[in-house]
């Protein structure tokens, strides 16, 4: 294909859609990244044969059951493509996609007027950008500018694929120079959308990633007080979301003077509870231990005993409830709590 024209039929695109979506399924999005660390070494995805065969010069026929049919959910014929092999895209695995198959999709996700295709071509993106090489050549492509422009698609739906997309696109450094950018939408994205939705929890995820090290963590400086107030208003998978952002910021000692000025709600010590989930619980103390490490000078405790309803006030000021709660949490049947708890009261 050449560089100069990509304009591919829809059959093309459909035909590539369900072979890198099949393919790519087998890899789970949501595993690819930790969370509180990078995976800088990725698994191939398993290469997989669609069985396809063309019965006449101007058509594929897809077989019922193969890979593509099964996957892409689209007619079972559909053009062939006029410049590239359907079996030579077919028996490609997201890793090994040439950079004709990325431009290809790239182009028809800026023409596509259907929302199920919009959430193919972007799922198939995140996908490929399991492997470095098309981390690359997606940012080279400017597909990282193309995706983002979908976080303000109307469609939920299309809008959590496109944080996804971003998300394994995020696992390379220079690819976090674009991505930072976006800061500011997607913290609107969670502001503005429904309390424990997919929307929220891609949101976070992504924020995850880019907070893991501190070269973007001041572009998070004013979402402290979004992110506690989501720890009291959100169930346990988003409750660990954001509890995984909000350790990254608070390990590093230049973001704690903004972390203990933020408002925070008053009900955030109530979560120190033996009933809260462990896998919140755990994240809460570490989270905590950091605020304790940290210590003001005279000067500044009293300034900040002084702002209503800061983190300060509500978690580290000699009035906080804080302190009672960690010592009853010293009988948590769980003895990984017990010891995280032990380790901030001495």
């Amino acid at each position: 294909m050449g560089e100069g024209s990509i304009t591919p039929r829809l059959g093309n695109m459909k035909a590539l859609l369900g072979l890198v979506a099949g393919a790519g399924a087998s890899y789970g999005l949501y595993k690819l990244i930790s969370g509180e660390s990078f995976k800088k070494n990725k698994k191939s995805a398993a290469n997989e044969s669609a069985g396809v065969r063309s019965s006449q010069p101007s058509e594929v026929t897809l077989q019922p059951g193969s890979l593509l049919a099964r996957v892409s959910g689209l007619d079972v014929v559909c053009p062939r493509p006029v410049d590239v092999a359907s079996g030579d895209i077919i028996h490609q695995s997201p890793g090994n996609l040439e950079p004709q198959h990325l431009k290809m999709l790239l182009s028809c996700l800026q023409t596509s007027n259907n929302t199920t295709d919009r959430c193919r071509i972007i799922l198939t993106l995140g996908n490929s950008a399991a492997f470095t090489v098309n981390q690359n050549l997606i940012r080279e492509f400017d597909g990282i500018h193309i995706i983002a422009g979908f976080l303000s698609d109307p469609a939920a739906e299309v809008r959590v694929q496109t944080l996804n997309a971003l998300n394994n696109l995020c696992m390379n450094i220079q690819n976090q120079e674009q991505i930072k950018v976006y800061v500011p939408k997607v913290l609107e994205l969670i502001e503005m959308s429904l309390v424990n939705s997919d929307l929220q929890l891609a949101a976070l995820r992504l924020l995850t990633n880019l907070s893991v090290t501190d070269k973007h963590q001041h572009l998070l400086k004013k979402s402290i007080t979004l992110l506690l107030s989501l720890l009291v208003v959100s169930k346990e998978a988003l409750q660990v979301q954001a509890l995984k952002v909000l350790v990254n910021l608070s390990s590093n000692p230049d973001m704690m003077d903004d972390i203990v000025q933020s408002q925070a709600p008053a009900s955030v010590v109530l979560l120190f509870d033996a009933r809260t989930a462990s896998t919140v619980l755990l994240r809460l103390l570490t989270f905590a231990g950091n605020l304790k490490a940290w210590t003001p000078s005279a000067q500044v405790a009293d300034e900040l005993r002084r702002k209503q309803d800061c983190l300060f006030r509500v978690m580290l000021d000699e009035s906080s409830q804080l302190h009672s709660r960690l010592v009853q949490l010293l009988s948590h049947p769980d003895e990984e709590i017990q010891s995280q708890v032990a380790r901030i009261l001495t």
